[in-house]
């Protein structure tokens, strides 16, 4: 076992974060793994987190502020499809840089749970202040929002899967699917 180095619970919520993005899946990601990465025994974590749950919480809670913050820094000064564009982009870049993080985002929040809650309320601002200019109802916005986070995650699942074996440019299918993705919602005002 490595030398035991300091660590407080950050430290734990990034290493476990770089180790889950290393899987490729939050869900492999084990106590155990985290405790090997700081050379230290399994109990010792639990100065830091209260277990295996606790820990998946705050990767969900990392990787929503994470991905929230890459889609903002994409959309900055655009507006309308080359919004749209820029954030389906930086959300794909995002899952297949951090797939693990990527994969703690996915459940809705419980609302009891304020602090995620919170967090993925931010990101659904973000999402609604860019889809204004479509002019949708606060009903169809939403609905729009599903089926564009629906085809991006779709198509980032099966790449990160292997999904693709035609030897076929993956950027472009992408560039294609967010066109038609913005074909749909064009068609909703």
């Amino acid at each position: 076992m490595p030398r035991p180095t300091r660590f407080d619970q950050a430290a734990v919520v990034r290493a476990a974060a770089s180790i889950a993005d290393e899987l490729g899946d939050i869900e492999k990601l084990t106590l155990a793994m985290v405790a090997e990465h700081f050379g230290v025994r399994l109990p010792s974590l639990y100065n830091y987190v209260a277990g295996l749950a606790e820990l998946k919480h705050a990767l969900a809670l990392l990787g929503t502020n994470e991905l929230t913050a890459a889609m903002q820094g994409a959309a900055v000064g655009l507006a309308g499809d080359a919004a749209l564009t820029a954030v389906a982009h930086a959300y794909r870049d995002f899952a297949r840089r951090y797939p693990g993080r990527y994969a703690a985002t996915l459940r809705a929040p419980d609302p009891a749970d304020q602090a995620l809650q919170a967090a993925t309320e931010v990101q659904l601002a973000l999402m609604l202040r860019i889809l204004q200019p479509y002019q949708l109802s606060n009903t169809d916005a939403i609905h729009g929002l599903r089926m564009f986070r629906s085809i991006l995650h779709g198509f980032v699942s099966l790449e990160l899967a292997g999904g693709f074996g035609i030897k076929l440019d993956h950027d472009e299918s992408f560039r294609r699917l967010v066109q038609t993705a913005l074909l749909g919602l064009r068609s909703e005002q």
